[in-house]
């Protein structure tokens, strides 16, 4: 079972075993899986609100933490032609540090978790236009099959006959899981607002709880140990506070850096010091033989 340190920040009470392993070369790193998640915003009279998801507890990976809809890539989104809007596929391979296949698959994941997890569709019939209403037994079926992993994403909009509106995503920032990690991703966090007409249901297995929350209120349940949160999340909140519309956001993120944030580990005066680079709030010392401080 996590701990929560430091206000909501979710902790693993193995960390130390594992930092400790890794230091010694007992531990080798796992390759980091690439994967994205967004954040889904709405604007309220109090500004932006973000949708959350609070994953299961029984989840073996941050149960009881509250994220943004998200997942993994799907291999088979980087080689297969998209309809797409938008920024082409070279900007956003610049954009995202990595070559023309690997920014599809990226930009792919980002919309279709957003579709499996929330049942909002970053997509349409043009380039111009977006999916209004993504209920009913038939869009259930084919989310249904993108979970399982029988329809891909690509044949999913080719069926419907729908264009990936990447305009409609800002990337945001990017963070890969420390690498004492047995699982690891390495994460972009986007940046869109909900469309018109369409509206956000839980359709996660893997969350029992969906809100609708300012940055500012998420980052206050959190900071009085309330809500639990991975430091991506809670770090990416804190950054959201400043803007006072969802287009406010979404302008702000073509000019976002995007150097990966990697936590390190080292030994320090008998302890461990672990930290987050450019996030201070994160840092925590852990003595060599008990939890983190």
């Amino acid at each position: 079972m996590a701990n929560a340190q430091a206000g909501g920040q979710w902790y693993p009470p193995e960390w130390p075993e594992r930092i400790r392993a890794l230091a010694s070369g007992e531990l080798a790193p796992v390759t980091p899986k690439r994967a994205a998640t967004v954040m889904l915003l709405k604007d309220t009279g109090d500004g932006p609100a973000v949708h959350m998801l609070r994953r299961r507890t029984s989840m073996a990976f941050a149960g009881g933490a509250y994220a943004y809809p998200g997942g993994g890539v799907d291999p088979r989104d980087d080689d297969r032609h998209v309809r797409w809007a938008g920024p082409s596929l070279d900007w956003w391979a610049d954009r995202l540090g990595v070559d023309r296949a690997g920014a599809q698959a990226i930009v792919c994941a980002a919309v279709r978790e957003t579709y499996e997890e929330a049942g909002v569709l970053l997509a349409g019939p043009a380039p111009d236009a977006v999916v209004g209403d993504t209920t009913g037994a038939d869009w259930e079926a084919d989310r249904a099959a993108l979970v399982a992993r029988e329809l891909s994403f690509a044949e999913f909009l080719d069926r419907r006959g729908l264009v990936l509106r990447s305009d409609l995503l800002g990337a945001w920032t990017r963070w890969i899981t420390p690498e004492f990690e047995p699982r690891r991703y390495d994460t972009w966090f986007f940046a869109a607002a909900l469309p018109e007409g369409q509206r956000t249901r839980n359709a996660s297995t893997e969350a029992d709880r969906t809100v609708w929350i300012t940055p500012r209120e998420a980052a206050g349940g959190y900071d009085r140990g309330e809500l639990l949160m991975m430091p991506p999340t809670i770090a990416t909140l804190r950054q959201l506070v400043a803007y006072g519309t969802a287009a406010e956001a979404l302008d702000a993120a073509p000019t976002r850096d995007l150097t990966p944030v990697l936590a390190s580990a080292r030994l320090v005066d008998g302890e461990i010091v672990l930290s987050w680079p450019g996030h201070d709030e994160f840092t925590q010392h852990i003595p060599t033989g008990g939890a983190p401080a």
